[in-house]
């Protein structure tokens, strides 16, 4: 017997979702090559020192203007509420024990997917305005250099504060089983949805007998 699939993200949603992941590599990959003489060799990857040079400050654009597409579709879900306070203050348990069943019941993202969110916006937001100070080929001369000196030490650092997100985001979904098929398929089980998420689960199964009720 086929298990209930519940639909929890759109083919535009997770299509945005790739499309921001293939910038953020790009952009990770000609970074660390600029960032480090030892990390130099990564600009092969993306078609030589110049090139890296070119398209590194454009990607990271272009990852802001799809996340803030992301952003928008997901807002809503990501506003804090007393539920994720509660489910943070036990999150400690739960890397413990690994019982996603004793947490505080939540929603469609949990106060950990939330903080993830909020972070990754604020770290954009800072990589986007520190990048354009120090961008040479269009605003750098016209930015005193002490400026330029401090925009690169904060760009250095919220790119390092977002690559660590995005490998505590990349963990999460891989060691919560039936996470990944979420962002690849679209669906989710509706017992990875009743265990992981009930309250989300409760309204996904109420909608759908609404739906099914005759009219």
């Amino acid at each position: 017997m086929k298990k209930l699939q519940l639909q929890r993200y759109s083919a535009g949603q997770r299509s945005n979702h790739w499309a921001v992941v293939t910038c953020f590599v790009l952009a990770a990959v000609s970074g660390f090559a600029l960032f480090h003489p030892a990390l130099f060799w990564l600009t092969a990857l993306v078609g030589g020192p110049q090139w890296a040079r070119i398209l590194h400050p454009y990607l990271g654009i272009a990852m802001f203007v799809l996340f803030l597409g992301m952003f928008f579709m997901f807002v809503g879900a990501n506003v804090w509420c007393k539920e994720d306070s509660a489910w943070l203050s036990s999150a400690s348990k739960l890397i413990s024990e690994g019982n996603a069943a004793q947490m505080p019941p939540i929603g469609k993202y949990n106060g950990g997917q939330k903080l993830v969110f909020w972070l990754f916006a604020l770290c954009l937001i800072v990589l986007l305005a520190t990048g354009l100070l120090f961008w040479q080929a269009w605003f750098a001369p016209s930015v005193p250099i002490w400026l330029q000196r401090i925009a690169v030490v904060l760009h250095a650092l919220a790119a390092f504060g977002l690559i660590l997100t995005v490998i505590v985001h990349a963990y999460a979904a891989i060691w919560v089983k039936g996470t990944v098929q979420a962002m690849t398929r679209g669906t989710v089980s509706a017992g990875w949805a009743r265990h992981h998420h009930p309250l989300w689960y409760r309204e996904q199964i109420q909608g759908r007998s609404a739906k099914a009720q005759p009219k």
